[in-house]
């Protein structure tokens, strides 16, 4: 039987798999939001992809729509797009709500977030699909597509 890969070669899955080892551990310093609520990684391929993460997710406040990203791209609160700390650049993902069963498929194009208790802000786009802007934020998982 022949084990199919969703990542064209495999050393740029190996590279993932780099990437998520590499994520610090979590420290006893006070973190301003959700503390308790630290971003659980996990790598696990099979059919439906490659689990990279499971935490809480946010969404790009509209000020920021027009202003270059780290990909050099502009963000628009339009695109399906969102920001994640060591994910190359073009990367799709799926999100899933977790709270709701929604899901999204984004992709990455800037860096970020900044509080250590989220691991993806997303679109305001996205956010409307994943059923976040009344919350702000909310526990999803992260599935790589590409």
């Amino acid at each position: 039987m022949q084990q199919t890969f969703i990542f064209p070669s495999a050393v740029a899955t190996a590279m993932l798999l780099f990437l998520i080892a590499l994520r610090p551990a979590p420290c006893n310093a006070a973190e301003p939001v959700f503390q308790s609520e630290t971003p659980s990684t996990t790598a696990v391929s099979g059919s439906s992809g490659m689990l990279v993460s499971e935490g809480r997710a946010s969404y790009y406040a509209h000020r920021f729509h027009g202003r270059k990203t780290a990909s050099g791209e502009r963000f628009s609160v339009q695109d399906f797009t969102a920001a994640h700390r060591t994910l190359p650049f073009g990367t799709t993902v799926r999100v899933t709500n977790l709270d709701n069963g929604r899901e999204v498929v984004v992709r990455i194009n800037d860096r970020g977030p900044y509080l250590r208790s989220r691991i993806i802000d997303v679109s305001p786009a996205a956010a409307r699909e994943l059923g976040l802007l009344e919350r702000g934020t909310a526990s999803v998982r992260i599935v790589a597509v590409n």
